[in-house]
């Protein structure tokens, strides 16, 4: 919070410093699960960077990917698809089909789809996910295991549908 102030005073409320500060008190708050608190916020930020930053710049699409993550845990499933979809595009224009950036937003959309019971499009996304992380990152990095993990579950939900 302390951060942020300073960034609004020192800044302004509109530099991407405070967009980057709000979305670390976003984070905060949606870790402790007080969404409402964390939306305006995350909102106030992708705001402040699509006019500071541009619709094209990677940082928009991480505020993209941290609303649509929002609303992905809220259940909003509807709200987050589109963001998440926006934010993957921006990565692969603008970062490359390859970068590990790419890669989360893929990640991303695979554990929506997981949880739409779209799992045809998880297992797909997720593949893609690995492709980048195993040789970005390495075999045992975290978030290559997690993305393993996850490939797992997607595998067992389609042997095993409900």
């Amino acid at each position: 919070m302390q951060a942020l102030e300073i960034y609004q005073t020192e800044l302004g409320d509109h530099h991407p410093f405070t967009a980057t500060s709000l979305d670390s008190l976003a984070s905060l708050y949606q870790s402790q699960g007080r969404y409402g608190e964390a939306e305006p916020l995350y909102v106030k930020a992708l705001e402040i960077r699509q006019t500071e930053l541009g619709e094209r710049h990677p940082d928009t699409a991480t505020s993209l990917n941290n609303l649509a993550g929002l609303y992905r845990l809220q259940g909003r499933y509807g709200e987050a698809e589109p963001l998440y979809v926006q934010a993957l595009e921006i990565y692969q224009t603008e970062l490359g089909e390859r970068h590990p950036y790419t890669a989360t937003s893929l990640f991303n959309l695979a554990a929506l789809y997981y949880q739409t019971q779209r799992h045809q499009h998880a297992l797909a996304y997720i593949q893609q996910a690995l492709d980048i992380y195993i040789p970005a990152l390495g075999p045992e990095h975290p978030t290559t295991q997690a993305a393993q993990k996850w490939l797992v579950a997607i595998q067992q939900a389609i042997d095993q549908p409900t």
